[in-house]
């Protein structure tokens, strides 16, 4: 995968949170401050500009500009968070020019990794950690059990969406949610859901480039 996929990847994250705004106002107006869909559409449209501008060089480059752009340009707990997450990817993907699955596998680690640093969120507590840190297992043991990249992408994406509709029933333990204690349960939580999405965008990218998809009628 090269520079060219993850810029791609970021688009269908623009187009996927813009299409996914209204959504993800709603989860997020049962158990927070209802700017959820909001915030991340200005960030990843920010992020889109960003590449425009300054297009980087490598795969890991592209993550670190998201990373970055995010913190800036993200209000509340999810642009720091996210924007962690992007810049450990980066970094972890270093300066290579073409990275492989099991190479974003990893990064995809490093990522789970730095947000639990920075927002202390373990799997449970009814945040994004809880759709993400199962897409980076599910790719990993994909990626190490021999599959190929399309197969791997695909199992990421399936296990962050099964982690954020596992949400609902959560009792929230960190973020905004957690103040209104029992009266969390019943909602997915945002953040979760928007993870879906991301990690859901990677593998529609993957679908489009793969080579199965372009031997197809």
């Amino acid at each position: 995968m090269d520079t060219r996929f993850f810029v791609i990847w970021m688009e269908e994250i623009t187009a996927a949170v813009r299409a996914g705004r209204d959504h993800l106002t709603r989860l997020d107006a049962a158990i927070g401050d209802a700017d959820h869909g909001a915030n991340l559409d200005r960030g990843f449209a920010a992020v889109a500009e960003a590449l425009a501008a300054r297009p980087p060089d490598t795969p890991g480059g592209v993550l670190v500009l998201a990373g970055s752009t995010l913190i800036r340009k993200v209000g509340g707990a999810s642009g720091p968070l996210y924007g962690t997450a992007f810049r450990e990817m980066g970094k972890a993907l270093g300066d290579a020019a073409d990275v492989s699955a099991a190479d974003l596998a990893s990064a995809l680690e490093a990522g789970v990794a730095g947000i639990r640093r920075l927002g202390g969120a373990e799997e449970g507590d009814k945040t994004m950690v809880d759709a993400l840190a199962p897409a980076a297992r599910a790719m990993a043991r994909t990626v190490g059990g021999g599959g190929d990249p399309e197969v791997a992408f695909t199992a990421a994406a399936s296990a962050a969406e099964e982690g954020a509709k596992a949400t609902i029933p959560l009792v929230a333990r960190k973020g905004r949610a957690s103040y209104l204690g029992a009266r969390s349960a019943g909602h997915e939580d945002p953040g979760a859901a928007s993870t879906a999405l991301i990690v859901g965008a990677l593998r529609a990218v993957a679908a489009r480039r793969s080579p199965r998809s372009e031997s197809r009628p």
